[in-house]
């Protein structure tokens, strides 16, 4: 496959974070007072991917909004801050050799439907500062994740790419932005389609 850039979801591609945010989530809802609402790993699984809202319309139904966004948004901070202060050994295999590899060959990029902040602690804790060329999530651009994926694109001058997940939103964001869209099938979900397939990180350099 002949590519100018690669574009990288995180969660579910690049590392497996379900734990560490969820005992983050539940940092501030105990600080709260919420413990009836605490979360855990398997809670998150099927909620990785979505934005922000869509996530707090599940695990905070109990609170009406606009409360439960504010909440929600004071959950993803301390979130970011618990993420700081751990080691954060949640990285797939392979994933800083391979991104090393095809630093070589690619500009390599990521678009995450996360809040700020979150992109650029996975890019510090998994050494990947020499070669992600830049990024963009849902907390910069508060669009769906094909049209940040876009402006990415628009940012960067980039014409031809792939983008490398693991779910059915991942899919659909590659179509919205009119890009193939790479399986990583070890991660959280079943997309409908995809250009490629890969069953662990490194199988990228065979592509």
């Amino acid at each position: 496959m002949k590519y100018e850039s690669l574009i990288f979801d995180i969660d579910g591609t690049l590392w497996d974070s379900r734990e560490l945010v969820a005992q983050g989530y539940n940092i501030q809802l105990k600080a709260e007072g919420l413990e009836h609402l605490y979360v855990n790993a398997e809670d998150l699984r099927p909620l990785f991917g979505k934005v922000m809202t869509d996530i707090a319309d599940v695990l905070l139904a109990a609170i009406a909004p606009p409360e439960r966004y504010a909440l929600m948004e004071r959950c993803m901070d301390t979130e970011n801050r618990y993420l700081r202060d751990n080691p954060c050994a949640i990285g797939y295999p392979g994933v800083k050799e391979t991104m090393a590899r095809l630093a070589r060959r690619y500009r390599l990029f990521i678009v995450s439907n996360s809040q700020q902040g979150y992109p650029e602690l996975c890019i510090q804790k998994l050494g990947l500062e020499p070669y992600i060329r830049g990024h963009l999530c849902f907390g910069d651009t508060h669009t769906s994740k094909g049209k940040t994926i876009r402006t990415l694109m628009e940012c960067f001058g980039i014409e031809n790419c792939a983008y490398i997940g693991d779910t059915q939103g991942d899919y659909e964001a590659a179509a919205e932005a009119g890009i193939d869209f790479i399986w990583a099938d070890y991660g959280f979900g079943i997309p409908a389609g995809y250009a490629a397939r890969i069953n662990r990180f490194d199988r990228l350099l065979e592509l």
